[in-house]
């Protein structure tokens, strides 16, 4: 199995910019398919983006394309999502989930029930 632990969250201006990290521990050797989730009260988690294992291929949901960045450092076992031009309505608790794939995969999995391992979250909270 691998723990995830999410950091980096906090309250910024609209305008502002965060950087997320998320540290795995524990099964690191295995290759993971990689994501970024966000949950407000009473919803469900909505899709932010995505990193796939071989190719390192990347994918975002509309809302957030061209201001988040998703990336990672295998070395330091670490996801990041760097995010810019925040938005009040990017307020909500984020998630990094993980999904063990073969070495080879290059797919990029959009869907939260797709995601085995998740970290318990950090709250960004974007004011007007």
């Amino acid at each position: 199995q691998v723990q995830l632990v999410e950091s980096g969250g906090g309250l910024v201006q609209a305008g502002g910019s965060l950087r997320l990290s998320c540290a795995a521990s524990g099964r690191t050797s295995s290759s993971y398919a990689l994501g970024w989730f966000r949950q407000v009260p009473g919803k469900e988690h909505d899709f932010v983006a995505a990193i796939s294992w071989s190719d390192v291929r990347t994918y975002y949901a509309d809302s957030v394309k061209g201001r988040f960045t998703i990336s990672r450092d295998d070395a330091k076992n670490t996801v990041y999502l760097q995010m810019e031009s925040l938005k009040p309505e990017d307020t909500a608790v984020y998630y990094c989930a993980a999904q063990r794939v073969s070495r080879s995969s290059r797919v990029v999995l959009v869907s939260a029930h797709e995601y085995d391992y998740w970290g318990q979250g950090t709250q960004v909270t974007v004011s007007s």
